[in-house]
């Protein structure tokens, strides 16, 4: 079990390889001048300069050496027992990072990060991440907060349309009815594997996202409304993070055409 964080640890070994470079560059320096002196014939220095780049090549062999054994950090359980995800958010939270935990995922507006046990790395939006340093992943998490989102609010309140009116068909129920967000998005991931592709949580992060784009009309003149309505009361709902850090729930989904 580790004693100390992921971050702690990096730190620590960050100095032990400093120390090797060090020894790796003196000994790279030395033999330099001794190449320097075989080339200008200083046979005084010859002598004296073998034996000078022997003795600090073995010192650095000796610290490359000592480097397997000074990395001993658990990197594999930290990640699959969610340590990981607990102390990013925590240097997050000191660095004022907007982001939550949900299902072993990190909301963190405007991106979703996947832990990835197995090969320890994350996937951010899909884009696989092998740079984990805590502080290093809370940087670039924060520079993304920054940038516009990249997201075609266009596209997605077409297939939002095109689901709803599948999941309203399928329940029989009337045009322009409230149908549950949880029955289009079983709608949107009917294929075989797609609810890995597509997870709850990237669906609701791209339903706040078109809900902050101002986009809600569909190419056939048809109306979008998330009405809050019972339905968020009971499990029937998403949950996403939004740009200030704090949790927005949506649940019900309406398209209707003007003038009902």
């Amino acid at each position: 079990m580790n004693t100390q964080g992921l971050e702690d640890a990096l730190t620590t070994f960050e100095r032990e390889v400093a120390a090797a470079v060090k020894a790796l560059s003196s000994a790279l320096r030395e033999a330099k001048k001794l190449q320097a002196a075989a080339a200008h014939g200083q046979l005084r220095d010859l002598r004296a300069g073998i034996d000078t780049s022997a003795k600090l090549a073995d010192q650095a062999a000796d610290a490359v050496r000592d480097l397997g054994g000074a990395w001993t950090f658990d990197e594999g359980a930290h990640f699959a027992d969610g340590g990981f995800v607990k102390e990013v958010l925590a240097l997050g939270e000191r660095e004022n990072l907007s982001a939550v935990e949900s299902d072993d995922r990190i909301l963190s507006y405007p991106v979703i990060v996947r832990i990835s046990a197995g090969d320890t790395t994350v996937l951010i939006d899909k884009v696989r991440e092998r740079r984990v340093r805590p502080s290093a992943l809370v940087r670039q998490l924060k520079a993304l907060q920054i940038l516009p989102p990249r997201f075609k609010a266009g596209a997605f309140i077409e297939s939002l349309s095109a689901a709803y009116d599948l999941a309203l068909a399928g329940k029989a129920l009337r045009a322009a009815s409230t149908v549950g967000l949880l029955d289009v998005y079983a709608v949107l991931t009917l294929m075989p594997g797609a609810a890995r592709e597509y997870s709850k949580q990237e669906f609701a992060r791209d339903v706040y996202l078109l809900d902050q784009s101002g986009v809600v009309t569909t190419k056939d003149g048809r109306n979008l409304t998330l009405p809050a309505s019972a339905l968020t009361r009971g499990s029937a709902k998403v949950t996403t993070v939004t740009r200030s850090g704090q949790a927005k729930v949506y649940a019900g989904i309406c398209f209707e055409a003007p003038g009902r």
